[in-house]
């Protein structure tokens, strides 16, 4: 027998007790998740992830990425087109076939075509080549995203400066404003033929289209459903906030990068960019803002450094980190 303040409690009372409160508190807990590890409110979004958080080509084929996605609970992956590996403009109409059979073998969406090529080749160069290029380039790009039966593709339509190249001259404001709207402009034909949308990214780092309202009069003024926005919430995130774009931007959203970016750092290259939630993102209210706005879409993780060792680690990581911010950790 034990005593406490006097009265007499039996081993089996106290255990019979600490029972009792237990199934009350899983009980209440049925309704409402534990914010600490996920969030209480279930969004209905996809989960995706870019290749360029996997070791390809070096140590993973294609199919070995699709597969690894999908076992870790991706429900979709977002390819890159570049001028060298499986999706490239050397792929023809068999290759390009062969990827989408891959990925319908696999299980998994491929949820939009995204490219570093809008850099070394932009379509606002002072190169008339360089545009040139890029323009080709851009439509490969739309021809690829039809074979493969892919509906989103994201674009770069032009830039003042790309601090991150030393080979890029600085465009004018004005003369960038105007190339970008004749480059999309010529682009819309094709992308209505093969049902892509081109989706406009806000980079912010090349100096064009630094603010929601000129993204929205942007996207607008070619009275197209051919244009939309890609958004990325990482792009922004230096001075600016995701969830103030995406409140404006809405309805114009047609494909969205999670990127998670942290202010307290000081190099702001591509290496303050973060594994999800290993940063200063206010993810509850980039998820609300994306809601409201009525985005159902793919939200796809970007991350340029598959780990040097045991690089599924991150895919994990990528696709537990994205469960707690949809809501599916209750």
């Amino acid at each position: 027998m034990d005593t406490f303040d006097g009265h007499e409690v039996t081993r089996r009372a106290a255990l019979g007790a600490a029972l009792a409160a237990g199934v009350g508190a899983c009980a209440s807990g049925q309704d409402r998740a534990d914010p600490r590890r996920s969030s209480p409110k279930r969004y209905d979004m996809k989960k995706s992830i870019n290749l360029w958080a996997f070791p390809y080509p070096k140590k993973m084929t294609l199919e070995e990425c699709l597969r690894l996605a999908r076992a870790a609970g991706f429900d979709g992956v977002e390819l890159n087109y570049d001028l060298e590996n499986d999706l490239s403009p050397r792929a023809g109409p068999a290759e390009l076939k062969a990827i989408r059979a891959t990925a319908d073998r696999v299980g998994i969406a491929i949820s939009g075509l995204c490219s570093f090529l809008f850099w070394p080749y932009p379509l606002t160069s002072n190169d008339p080549a360089k545009r040139s290029r890029g323009m080709e380039l851009a439509g490969r790009m739309v021809e690829a995203c039809g074979a493969l039966g892919v509906e989103n593709l994201l674009v770069v339509p032009g830039a003042v400066s790309i601090p991150w190249r030393d080979d890029h001259e600085p465009v004018p404001n004005d003369v960038c404003d105007r190339r970008a709207k004749e480059a999309v402009r010529s682009l819309i034909p094709l992308a209505e033929r093969h049902k892509v949308s081109l989706n406009i990214e806000n980079i912010f780092f090349n100096g064009y289209l630094m603010t929601p309202q000129e993204m929205a009069d942007f996207v607008d003024g070619f009275g197209s459903d051919r244009v939309a926005v890609h958004f990325d919430t990482g792009n922004i995130a230096l001075f600016q906030h995701p969830e103030h774009w995406i409140a404006y931007l809405g309805k114009r959203i047609r494909n969205t990068h999670l990127k998670e970016f942290n202010r307290k750092g000081t190099d702001h290259s591509l290496e303050c960019f973060r594994p999800l939630l290993d940063g200063t993102t206010n993810w509850p209210a980039v998820m609300d803002a994306l809601e409201v706005a009525g985005y159902r879409g793919f939200l796809t993780f970007e991350y340029f450094h598959p780990y040097a060792h045991y690089p599924e680690a991150l895919i994990y990581h990528t696709s537990d980190a994205l469960d707690r911010i949809l809501g599916r950790k209750g």
